[in-house]
């Protein structure tokens, strides 16, 4: 979420005669989603307490199920309003950006839920804890796991992810404002290390992994961190308003504590450099050729790892209709050189193929024509795509690893995956990619020929 200069802000639209009822939103007003698999199979959403289309009805944490990460099913909220530790702190009138985590204890798998209390504008913020033996509920809140103070303190108590790495637990957070940090979490009891007890906020903050400087608003929050396939982590997060400019970004580290850096070495907290060229951009705004609406400020993301493949699921506004917004969810992918790398077009669920070992692995697969999106062409315009051909002569030092994977060195590097996908605006299936091209920055596309 995000400060108080943004106009229409995502928790309550504005109120109308008459407006959609929840049950037939499917994944409209899905925000800041995180989502899970159960031991049965079904998937479960959890997202900021949001209405488009008017002030919120219910808060607690929108709940969706659904089977298949397309077609989602509005159950309700997990909590019966705000919980009120968090309500006394933060005055919040609804929960955003939930995440949800199984965890194993001596009883049995318990889900853990952290949420966040706040207000647009202010850093008065908490992160909670809610419990509960199966995502659909019935959801105890254990109390406040992080809390801030706008006038104390220079960051902000939202947006948490709980990272499980062996038999350590650790949470990144925050912020819009003063960056986000990382803190080490009792596995027990799910709260701080640093916490005087159970159910008592963190004594400490953790460690600063990335910020912003204030000529661009400090604009950084949603962050998620995955493990970096041989070593290390990969840290996603979004830059700038989540109303018209938001996008996605990532850095890397061999330590989870950081320092994140993006393919120039440049450090996620540098202050000193351009705070529009820092972070590899991989998702932003966007309009494919035919498509019925433009991909606005897409972001917020979390990642879905299952046995095949990993999905970033985030949430997107729509050029055509900017207050509107839904839950979407995109194959990510790692290059040959360990980058993480999103779809261009949205998880298609039974038409989308997991089996790596049939992806492309001859340099003759990116022959032909191509629909491409530039990442980094400016982040704050909806870009259109265009069309590309790629031809012999281009394809001259490619070299191919297998599952999808092409490397080039020399003065023209490239680093791409190609991999089967669904065409969501011609209804078939083709190719797509994801590179980083000579100039370090990534790409995306779809082949239309």
């Amino acid at each position: 979420m995000t400060n108080d200069q943004l106009a229409g802000p995502a928790i309550a639209g504005p109120a109308g005669l008459s407006r959609p009822e929840p049950s037939t939103w499917g994944a409209r007003n899905a925000h800041d989603p995180t989502a899970v698999r159960d031991a049965d199979g079904v998937y479960w959403l959890f997202s900021t307490d949001a209405d488009a289309d008017g002030p919120l009805r219910d808060s607690g944490a929108q709940i969706r199920r659904s089977t298949d990460l397309v077609t989602w099913e509005f159950v309700g909220c997990a909590l019966d309003g705000v919980p009120e530790p968090a309500k006394d702190w933060a005055g919040a009138e609804g929960l955003w950006a939930p995440d949800v985590v199984p965890v194993e204890t001596p009883s049995g798998t318990e889900w853990r839920m952290y949420y966040s209390a706040s207000s647009f504008g202010s850093r008065t913020s908490a992160i909670g804890l809610a419990v509960a033996s199966h995502p659909a509920g019935p959801w105890t809140d254990r109390g406040i796991v992080v809390a801030t103070q706008h006038d104390r303190d220079g960051h902000n108590a939202i947006d948490a992810q709980l990272i499980i790495d062996g038999d350590r637990h650790h949470m990144v957070y925050g912020s819009f404002f003063g960056g986000l940090h990382i803190l080490e979490i009792d596995p027990v009891t799910g709260f701080a290390l640093s916490a005087p007890a159970p159910g008592e906020p963190a004594a400490d903050f953790g460690t600063l992994i990335a910020r912003r400087p204030k000529s661009v608003d400090t604009a950084i929050e949603g962050p998620y961190i995955i493990p970096r396939p041989g070593g290390g982590w990969a840290l996603i997060v979004s830059y700038d308003s989540l109303v018209n400019t938001y996008h996605v970004r990532v850095g890397v580290s061999d330590d989870l504590y950081g320092p994140y850096v993006d393919p120039a070495g440049r450090e996620l907290t540098d202050l000193d450099a351009d705070p529009l060229e820092v972070g590899l951009n991989v998702l932003a705004s966007h309009r494919l050729e035919g498509a019925e609406c433009g991909i606005l400020a897409p972001g917020h993301a979390s990642v879905l790892t299952e046995e095949g493949h990993q999905l970033l699921v985030h949430h997107t506004r729509f050029a055509e209709t900017p207050t509107q917004h839904e839950v979407q969810a995109r194959r990510l992918v790692w290059t040959h050189e360990g980058w993480p790398l999103v779809s261009i077009q949205p998880w298609a669920g039974a038409h989308e193929d997991d089996d790596e070992a049939t992806w492309p692995a001859d340099v003759a697969a990116v022959r032909g024509k191509w629909e491409i999106v530039d990442w980094s062409l400016p982040s704050d315009t909806v870009q259109d795509s265009r069309r590309v051909t790629v031809t012999d002569d281009m394809l001259e030092g490619l070299v191919a690893h297998g599952r999808g994977r092409f490397t080039r060195a020399g003065d023209s590097p490239v680093d791409a995956v190609v991999f089967p996908a669904w065409d969501s605006v011609r209804q078939q299936a083709t190719l797509c990619f994801v590179a980083r091209g000579p100039k370090g920055t990534a790409l995306a596309g779809t082949k239309v020929g």
